[in-house]
């Protein structure tokens, strides 16, 4: 894990893997790493938005792209966040992390958030996106499961999240 210092601003970094542009996944993962900033002094903010850069993912990242995921793998804090597709994350968001080298994400804590129709994709945040954040690399959270029927008072999950898990968070921003 990255060392601070208190003049260095923590990087807070959000990815959002849903398909589609601006959307309900987007504004959870804003609603949590926002929250995540106001709990920890001195925070800086990036949220990368995929839907937005689908199109230059492939056949090679472009420069935009790689720009991303170089501030990805500078993250002190990551919040990864998607829709459950299938019983899992979405193959953009895929696409998107498996241009990082193994061990890329090992600066930083990563949250998994997944938002699912139905509370029975609920642990989603855990079997599918946290293990691939520990593939490359990543000290984990425990992940953030959203329902649908949750994403109009999302601050609910969200605070409940943070009363867990910031502890945590707090104690390897401040280490």
């Amino acid at each position: 894990m990255t060392s601070f210092t208190a003049s260095d601003p923590t990087r807070v970094v959000v990815v959002v893997g849903n398909p589609k542009a601006a959307s309900r996944t987007l504004a959870a993962a804003e609603s949590l790493a926002a929250a995540i900033a106001d709990s920890v002094s001195h925070a800086e903010l990036h949220v990368i938005d995929l839907a937005t850069l689908a199109g230059q993912l492939l056949p090679t990242p472009s420069d935009v792209v790689r720009a991303e995921l170089d501030a990805v793998a500078h993250a002190h804090v990551l919040v990864v966040a998607t829709p459950v597709y299938k019983a899992s994350f979405t193959g953009l968001l895929k696409v998107f992390l498996d241009y990082l080298p193994g061990n890329a994400l090992n600066t930083a804590l990563a949250v998994p958030v997944t938002v699912a129709a139905s509370p029975a994709h609920r642990h989603v945040a855990e079997s599918a996106v946290r293990p691939l954040l520990n593939e490359l690399g990543a000290r984990t959270t425990a992940g953030l499961g959203i329902d649908e029927g949750q994403l109009p008072d999302v601050d609910e999950p969200v605070a409940r999240w943070l009363t867990t898990e910031g502890p945590l968070l707090r104690s390897v921003v401040a280490a």
